[in-house]
């Protein structure tokens, strides 16, 4: 299969069947693209890939956005203070990783900023 995307060699199609509690299940159709040939792996190997990939993007990022600055809590249904608050919830994680090992984690970095609304602005806005 071909595909106009650039550095792409392998496309993946990925059909699984999907039941979620009581609900009635259903087959889902999953698409990805790979830059390696698709020879660099056997399908087993592939799924791995994917499941590996999908695993770390929670860990690394939905888990930490939900479980540190409670994203789930998030109950307005307005797209532009969602979207906003999706900015600054990013904006917290960019200081973050730019502190260097300042802070021992996450929710501390977190707390001394709470604790500084001078600080914290300051993060936001600096030039």
């Amino acid at each position: 299969m071909e595909v106009a995307f650039p550095h792409a060699r392998t496309a993946l199609h990925i059909r699984s069947w999907r039941k979620v509690g009581d609900k009635e299940g259903n087959w889902e159709d999953r698409y990805y693209l790979s830059s390696l040939e698709s020879h660099h792996k056997a399908p087993k190997q592939w799924m791995s890939a994917v499941r590996e990939h999908w695993g770390g993007v929670e860990n690394r990022n939905h888990w930490r956005k939900d479980a540190c600055l409670l994203e789930d809590k998030t109950r307005s249904r307005n797209p532009n203070i969602v979207c906003s608050l999706i900015l600054l919830r990013n904006v917290v994680f960019h200081y973050y990783a730019q502190t260097d090992g300042a802070h021992a984690s996450l929710p501390a970095f977190i707390e001394t900023n709470a604790a500084d609304s001078k600080r914290a602005f300051a993060l936001v806005f600096a030039k």
